[in-house]
C-alpha cells in the first residue's frame, strides 16, 4: 500500500476581529441616553457629552419637574370632590395649605435624583461620560470644550445629535427668573404666585396654568386663539376650558401679549388691543427654540429647517451619512418617548440591526391638566380633513359608575373606528390619569385591533376603563 504524505501546510490564517464602532452622543435627554445604552448593548464604544446634567431637560428642569408640580396640583382637585364624598375638610385654601418652598425643594430633589440614577445606570453599562460641549468638528470628528476646561478631541464613526431645545423668548418679555419666568425658572419660586399671568395656552401654559390655579394662585390664562389648546381634540379643549373657568381661572382668548415688564411689585402684561394685566409674577410659555446653534452642524454638511431644526428621517438619519439626530433638536415631536424611540431607531440602524421606521401614527401623548387629556392614533380633525370612512363615539364619563364613586363628573372616551373593517384608528381620553386609560387604546391602534376584538377582553367592575370597552361595543354596531 501506497502511503502520500503531505507536504508542509500553510498556518490556517486568525479571522481579524474588526474593531469596535465608535459612538459619539452629544446631549444626555432621553434621545441620548436611550441610544447610549443601545450602542453600548450592541458593542460599540460609547461616549456620552452632556453640558448640564444626565436626564438633560426633561429630567432636569422640564418633564420630570413639571409633571412633579402637577401630581401636587392633583391632590388639590381630589380634595375639590370631598364635599361631595361626605368629607368635611375646615380651613383656608380649600382646607389646605401649600408651602411652595417644600413643594420646590421635593421637585428638585426628584429631579435631580432621576439625573443621578441615569448617569450610574450609563456608567455601570460603560458608557463614558463627559461633562462639557461638543461641537461637530466635522462628519467623523466631535470636539468637546470640557467643563473643566480641558478640551477633548473624538474620532467617530456614528454621531448622534440629541442637544434638546430651550424655551423660546420674545425680547420685549425676557424672563428674568423672579417675576417674569420661564418655565425652567418657575421651580426657584418660595411662594405661591399672588395672581399669575401666563402668556401662551398650547400645552405648557395650559398645564402651568392649571397647576397654579389648583395650589391656590390666581392665574389669568392668555391664549392667542379662541380657545385654549387649538392644537388638540376640540371637545377635549372645550372640557379644560370649561373646567378652568370653574375654578375661577379667567381665560382671555384671542389676545395676544406683546410685553411684559416688572413694577415695583409686580409685573404688567400689555396685549396686543392696549389692555394691560397687572400681576405678581408673568410666565411665558410661547413655545421652544432648537439648541443647534454653535454646534457646527451646517459647516458639516447637515441640513436645517429655516426653524433650527435638524433634518431627519424616520430612521434618524441626518444629510449626512454617519450623523444622526434625534428630540427636540429635530422638530418630530416634542415627546420624551419620541425623542427615546428616535435614539434607539438611530443606533439600530447605524449599528446594522434589524429597525421599524418610526410611526407617528401610534404615539400616544398625554396633557397633564386636570383632568388630563391623552390622544393615540389619528385625530377626529385627521380623518375628517383625509376623508376618511370613520365611524366615532364618545362616551361622557359621569355616566360610568366608577366615575360616580369618586365624585369624577368631567371628562369622555372618544373612539375611532374604520367604518368597514372595525380597526381601531385612534382615541381621545378625558380623564383623572386618561395616560394610564389611554394604554388599552394605544394597544388597539398599534396591533390594528378591531372594536370586536377590543370589546371582547374583559375589564373589571367597576372601572373607569370599562368605558373603553363600553365605546368599543356602541362601535360594533355602527360598522357598515
Amino acid at each position: 500500500m501506497t502511503s502520500v504524505l503531505a507536504g508542509p501546510t500553510e498556518p490556517t490564517p486568525v479571522p481579524t476581529q474588526r474593531p469596535a464602532p465608535r459612538v459619539v452622543v452629544l446631549g444626555g435627554g432621553p434621545g441620548g441616553y436611550e441610544a447610549a445604552l443601545v450602542a453600548r448593548r450592541s458593542g460599540a464604544e460609547v461616549t456620552l457629552v452632556e453640558r448640564t446634567g444626565l436626564g438633560g431637560a426633561a429630567v432636569l428642569t422640564d418633564v420630570v419637574p413639571s409633571k412633579t408640580l402637577i401630581a401636587t396640583a392633583e391632590w388639590m382637585t381630589i380634595a375639590e370632590r370631598a364635599g361631595e364624598l361626605g368629607i368635611s375638610i375646615d380651613g383656608p385654601a380649600r382646607g389646605h395649605v401649600v408651602d411652595l418652598a417644600r413643594v420646590n425643594a421635593r421637585v428638585l430633589e426628584l429631579a435631580t435624583a432621576q439625573s443621578t440614577d441615569i448617569a450610574t445606570r450609563l456608567t455601570a453599562e460603560g458608557v463614558t461620560l463627559l461633562a462639557g460641549t461638543g461641537r461637530l468638528e466635522g462628519p467623523t470628528r466631535v470636539g468637546v470644550a470640557g467643563r473643566d476646561g480641558a478640551h477633548h478631541a473624538l474620532d467617530a464613526d456614528v454621531v448622534l445629535v440629541a442637544t434638546g431645545a430651550t424655551p423660546r423668548t420674545l425680547p420685549e418679555a425676557m424672563p428674568d427668573g423672579e417675576r417674569i419666568l420661564s418655565w425652567t425658572q418657575l421651580y426657584g419660586l418660595s411662594e405661591l404666585p399672588r395672581r399669575l399671568v401666563v402668556v401662551g395656552s398650547g400645552v405648557t401654559g395650559a398645564e402651568f396654568a392649571g397647576a397654579y390655579n389648583a395650589l391656590g394662585s390666581d392665574v389669568v390664562l392668555v391664549a392667542s386663539r379662541e380657545h385654549v389648546l387649538p392644537g388638540e381634540d376640540a371637545d377635549a379643549a372645550a372640557v379644560i376650558e370649561e373646567v378652568f373657568a370653574g375654578r375661577g381661572m379667567t381665560v382671555l382668548g384671542r389676545s395676544r401679549a406683546v410685553a411684559a415688564e416688572r413694577t415695583a411689585d409686580g409685573v404688567r402684561v400689555t396685549l396686543a388691543d392696549g389692555r394691560v394685566l397687572e400681576g405678581s409674577h408673568c410666565l411665558m410659555a410661547v413655545g421652544s427654540v432648537p439648541s443647534t446653534a454653535g454646534l457646527g452642524l451646517v459647516e458639516a454638511g447637515v441640513r436645517l429647517t429655516p426653524g433650527g431644526h435638524i433634518e431627519v428621517d424616520r430612521v434618524s438619519r441626518t444629510s449626512v451619512r454617519g450623523v444622526y439626530a434625534a428630540g427636540d433638536c429635530t422638530g418630530v415631536l416634542p415627546l420624551a418617548s419620541v425623542a427615546a424611540m428616535q435614539g434607539r431607531i438611530a443606533m439600530a440602524h447605524a449599528l446594522g440591526d434589524a429597525v421599524l421606521p418610526l410611526d407617528l401614527g401610534t404615539v400616544a401623548a398625554t396633557i397633564f391638566t386636570a383632568p388630563e387629556i391623552a390622544t393615540v392614533g389619528a385625530s377626529q380633525r385627521s380623518l375628517e380633513q383625509g376623508g376618511g370612512r370613520f365611524v366615532a363615539t364618545t362616551l361622557a364619563l359621569a355616566r360610568n359608575p366608577r366615575a360616580k364613586m369618586l365624585g369624577i363628573k368631567d371628562g369622555f372616551v372618544k373612539v375611532f373606528a374604520h367604518e368597514t373593517s372595525g380597526i381601531v384608528l385612534g382615541g381621545v381620553v378625558v380623564a383623572p390619569r386618561a395616560g394610564e386609560l389611554i394604554f388599552p387604546l394605544a394597544i388597539a391602534v398599534t396591533q390594528r385591533l378591531t372594536v370586536d376584538e377590543v370589546a371582547r377582553a374583559f375589564t373589571v367592575y367597576p372601572s373607569l376603563s370599562g368605558s373603553v370597552a363600553e365605546a368599543a361595543r356602541v362601535l360594533r354596531g355602527r360598522l357598515v
